[in-house]
């Protein structure tokens, strides 16, 4: 194996989904802006856990469809 090779699949190893990652800073980084704009902080965690949730879902559904099509 080539250099470029081995390090494609270390990064492949954390990251198999560029999408996901960039989904998931995104909301991390909307619900921690919750207390900037004034709302209540309490709802950071369960929109944290219901957003992480949703995008991975979301995830695994489209892998899926993509894995079904080959």
């Amino acid at each position: 194996m080539k250099a470029v090779e081995i390090v494609r699949e270390i990064v492949g190893l954390f990251i198999d989904d560029g999408s996901l990652a960039i989904a998931l800073l995104i909301w991390v980084a909307l619900v921690a802006a919750i207390p900037l704009i004034g709302a209540d902080a309490a709802w950071g965690a369960p929109l944290l856990f219901v957003g992480c949730l949703l995008i991975l879902i979301e995830n695994v559904r489209r892998t899926a469809r993509r894995c079904q099509l080959r």
